[in-house]
């Protein structure tokens, strides 16, 4: 599928990420998505992980307020086919370790490999919980120890399945000059947001991880019930004649 044109035309090419700054003092666009969102680079700075060294660029929004951050490893603005992950923020997960997702292994797993290529994007969002916020999370949470799915959870709150919004990160790939993406995910409603709203996906890089026995009803879900590509009894799983993106990699 062909992608659509991007709202926000008019940001200037520089040369540097912290030229991006100045660039972005005054941007005012008209938006991205049904929420019209419009981000802008507020700062840039320096990142050494344990993963490989990063710049850490923190974006604002005009939709929510929401910080957003991207993990930039080598030069990817003005670059075509960057290996590029999308990590919606998961506090348990992220921080406290939580073995009810997969979330700390996905990210760790994903600023691994892109620390280790040429270059490689992480965009942090700060969409907890699918979109449903904190709160919301653990009384989902809640639900499903009484027996739910994590689908069923959110519908019994009265939420969708995934509340998650990409135009802010259709928005921080074009704001960083980033071409086209191999976006690594398991799940297709990335790719179809981001080429709804202008962003080129060339490829899909795989990103599974193993199952816990705490965690693998709800990774039997993601595939039975949202459509992720995963198949946990070791499948491969392989692009249907019908999907936008050719897999070029393995996991």
């Amino acid at each position: 599928m062909a992608s659509a044109p991007t709202p926000c035309t008019g940001l200037r090419r520089v040369a540097t990420l912290e030229g991006l700054v100045e660039r972005d003092r005054d941007h005012d666009c008209s938006g991205f998505g049904a929420h019209h969102v419009c981000v802008k680079v507020e700062a840039v700075a320096d990142l050494p992980t344990r993963f490989g060294r990063f710049r850490l660029v923190a974006f604002w929004n005009n939709r929510d307020g929401k910080e957003h951050v991207a993990m930039v490893h080598g030069d990817v603005m003005g670059a075509d086919d960057v290996p590029t992950r999308l990590h919606s923020e998961c506090l348990t997960g992220d921080v406290m370790g939580s073995l009810r997702c997969d979330c700390r292994e996905q990210l760790e797993a994903a600023l691994r490999d892109l620390g280790s290529r040429e270059r490689g994007l992480l965009l942090y969002l700060r969409q907890e919980g699918r979109g449903i916020g904190l709160i919301n999370k653990v009384r989902a949470y809640a639900l499903q120890d009484g027996g739910l799915d994590t689908v069923d959870a959110n519908l019994a709150l009265g939420f969708r399945d995934d509340e998650r919004d990409y135009a802010i990160a259709a928005h921080m790939l074009v704001s960083l000059d980033v071409r086209s993406i191999r976006l690594m995910t398991n799940n297709p409603d990335k790719i179809e947001q981001l080429e709804q709203h202008g962003i080129r996906v060339s490829a899909r890089i795989p990103h599974i991880m193993r199952p816990n026995e705490h965690n693998r009803f709800y990774l039997e879900t993601k595939a039975a019930r949202s459509g992720h590509y995963i198949d946990l009894n070791g499948k491969q799983h392989l692009p249907e004649q019908g999907e936008p993106v050719i897999v070029l990699e393995e996991p």
